[in-house]
């Protein structure tokens, strides 16, 4: 009982969303934000743009692992972002 106690006292957010590019960042991740927190659920959305190749900060490490869900947004344009997954 002690360790569900102490699991759920660092929880930081019911889900953690994650995307990558601008072209999601103010349309539908911000949408599926906006409807989550109507619905009640605690959403964490890092608000910082995130270099390829930089260190995550330790907030934003605590933020992923204590969430208890994760929702990944890949846009259209990933594959072409710089730092994408591919490149054409």
């Amino acid at each position: 009982m002690a360790a569900a106690a102490a699991s759920s006292s660092q929880r930081c957010s019911d889900v953690f969303l994650s995307f990558r590019g601008e072209d999601t960042r103010n349309n539908f991740t911000a949408y599926l934000d906006q409807e989550l927190r109507t619905q009640r659920i605690d959403c964490f959305i890092d608000e910082e743009k995130i270099e390829r190749d930089k260190a995550i900060s330790p907030a934003l490490v605590a933020a992923t692992e204590n969430s208890m869900f994760s929702i990944i947004v890949l846009s259209e344009d990933y594959a072409h972002l710089p730092g994408g997954a591919w490149r054409s």
